[in-house]
């Protein structure tokens, strides 16, 4: 069964199978790659990476209007409820979410830091998708770390998603080293040229066996 993704912009993505559409990150306003606004999201399920205002985005007002799940750690999932919405799916790393009919999401570590204007949100985390009998990666936001190699031993999946744009996460070099280690044949970088401090060249990301795709956003891509 196909599985497709839109990216839309900076760490956000909607990705769909087996009947589901998750909104990954789904940060909207403010950011000026998104090629939709938050009220346009159809989606069945929100999975969220940390806490960090850019990735938290616009969940709420999604959730609510979509009567959708949010999963994340725990502590951020406690938030959405504080804000209204009950509707939520806590986990931690190296836990899974079971959506039903063979599809899950599970918590994988990342190296980074969470909180929401100033509040701790639990531990960052990346998150393997498994739709359709596929699976895809999302790291989340993170530097490089040698584990990367055990996931994707443990989780094979077919596409990791990879943040390049440095500063905040690796740069174009180390996420091309994290995508070596992590073995997936299908790379998309992500996290980068949204601001200046986060603007890199995309042709510095070279794995050196994985195909790597830049998605425009807005534009679905069926991915495996």
């Amino acid at each position: 069964m196909a599985v497709s993704m839109t990216w839309l912009g900076h760490s956000a993505y909607l990705i769909e199978g087996d009947g589901r559409t998750i909104a990954v990150d789904p940060f909207l306003n403010g950011n000026p790659k998104a090629p939709i606004e938050p009220a346009a999201v159809k989606c069945t399920h929100i999975a969220l990476t940390h806490g960090h205002e850019d990735h938290v985005g616009d969940t709420i007002e999604i959730a609510k209007a979509n009567n959708a799940p949010v999963i994340a750690a725990f502590e951020l999932a406690n938030w959405v409820q504080g804000q209204g919405h009950d509707l939520v799916e806590p986990a931690n790393p190296g836990g899974r979410v079971d959506l039903g009919n063979g599809c899950w999401v599970a918590l994988t570590q990342a190296f980074h830091s969470s909180s929401y204007e100033g509040a701790y949100m639990g531990m960052p985390c990346g998150l393997m998708l498994h739709l359709g009998g596929k699976t895809v990666y999302h790291c989340g936001d993170t530097g490089i770390f040698g584990d990367m190699a055990l996931l994707g031993d443990i989780y094979k999946p077919d596409v990791a998603i990879i943040p390049i744009g440095d500063r905040f996460t690796m740069g174009p070099e180390l996420a091309s080293r994290a995508a070596d280690l992590i073995g997936a044949p299908e790379v998309i970088p992500c996290h980068y040229d949204t601001w200046p401090p986060i603007e890199v060249n995309v042709e510095h990301f070279a794995p050196t066996n994985a195909k790597v795709r830049i998605l425009e956003p807005g534009v679905a891509w069926e991915c495996c």
